[in-house]
């Protein structure tokens, strides 16, 4: 019997993208053995593919609520499993034991088997080819979804065996009503969706979390020291090395709970989802891994914002194209902060690009060329 348009409910918290989300909707009722998620950082395609994963392993018609789509929602179900970069790339030996193992295994749970492969376009040739032959021959109660910001950089032959569904870019506009039909204040809302470029998993996590803004007094704190010369440039390094820390710690802390769901009454695996724990625990290891990248991109991504805040003073751009509009921006020669931004980038692309640089030396390296810049 035909699914309506009102069930999948689940769907329907996936915002302003409604075309890739009839897609979706209409993908539930029968879905396709692979789907290509399109678009651009921010644009829903995580929320849309949480989603899309909750209305196919729901057993109740995509509701949301029951323990199926709060676990599929949350990354957690035992049926369901997200790949991500290790690193710079997607690895060969992570797409045999995530993705080819399990998909050709019973499942831990009844029902379908999902794979959610995030920034898909870093698989690298050998992981691409693995990936294909799943593609090829896929088992029936399994569906893969790939990720993708970068989509025409994954194989053609891998492209032309999924279904796009391409994700348009959120306006910052849309991002803010977004937050304030969600009870932020307009005044926080209009922040978080400035500070964010219209990426509204970031925007919520800015409104929402009470030190959702603390990278940035740190970048600022950061800004402050540098400006003092080349010793005070190595003690910012250390204060954003010292809070990179104290993150990757709160990301650890965060993920204790995750395994409840598996454990007997003894605190022990249950032996059906031993497997989905395993897996689970070696995306917890990756997270804390790349926490310290994250945080530190983080900053060095506030420390560019501010910096071109005060180009923009000088030049006279006007409040409207402040990146930190409720941040005054300090006075310097446009000189000066332009070099700053071109160094806090460069670490950006740096860190980013080869996953064995010393973090301490690139952030070292970046200070004291802004203490010098101009």
């Amino acid at each position: 019997m035909r699914r309506t348009e009102t069930e999948f409910p689940v769907l329907d918290r996936v915002p302003g993208q409604e075309r890739a989300i009839a897609f979706l909707r209409r993908a539930a009722e029968r879905p396709h053995h692979a789907y290509l998620l399109a678009g651009p950082e921010g644009g829903g395609k995580t929320l849309g593919a949480r989603a899309f994963a909750a209305a196919l392993l729901c057993h109740v018609g995509g509701c949301g609520d029951c323990r199926d789509c709060r676990l599929a929602l949350a990354d957690k179900h035992p049926n369901q499993v997200v790949v991500e970069p290790e690193g710079r790339d997607i690895h060969v030996d992570t797409v045999r034991s995530e993705v080819w193992h399990p998909a050709y295994r019973t499942a831990p749970e009844p029902g379908r088997k999902v794979f959610v492969i995030r920034e898909a376009d870093r698989l690298n040739l050998a992981a691409a080819d693995v990936l294909l032959k799943i593609l090829e021959e896929p088992p029936a109660d399994t569906v893969i979804m790939l990720l993708s910001a970068r989509p025409d950089e994954l194989p053609e032959t891998v492209v032309s065996r999924c279904h796009v569904v391409s994700f348009l870019p959120l306006s910052e506009r849309f991002v803010s009503d977004a937050l304030q039909m969600e009870g932020v204040d307009a005044e926080r809302a209009g922040l978080a969706a400035r500070l964010a470029g219209g990426n509204l998993g970031r925007a919520r996590r800015l409104a929402a979390e009470k030190d959702g803004l603390a990278f940035r007094d740190v970048a600022v704190r950061a800004l402050d020291l540098a400006g003092a010369g080349p010793a005070g440039a190595l003690e910012a390094a250390e204060l954003v090395l010292a809070e990179a820390e104290r993150y990757k710690k709160d990301v650890a802390d965060s993920q204790k709970d995750d395994l409840l769901p598996f454990l007997d009454e003894r605190g022990r695996p249950e032996d059906a989802y031993r497997a989905a724990i395993r897996r689970i625990e070696e995306r917890h290891k990756r997270q804390v891994r790349r926490a310290e990248r994250d945080y530190v991109d983080r900053v060095l991504l506030a420390v560019s914002a501010l910096l071109r805040d005060r180009v923009a003073a000088v030049v006279g751009g006007g409040s409207d194209v402040l990146m930190n509009p409720d941040v005054t921006p300090a006075i310097a020669p446009v000189a000066r902060s332009a070099g700053g931004v071109a160094a806090a980038e460069e670490a950006r692309a740096a860190l980013a690009e080869d996953v064995n640089l010393n973090p301490r030396l690139v952030l070292e390296q970046a200070f004291l060329r802004l203490a010098s810049a101009g």
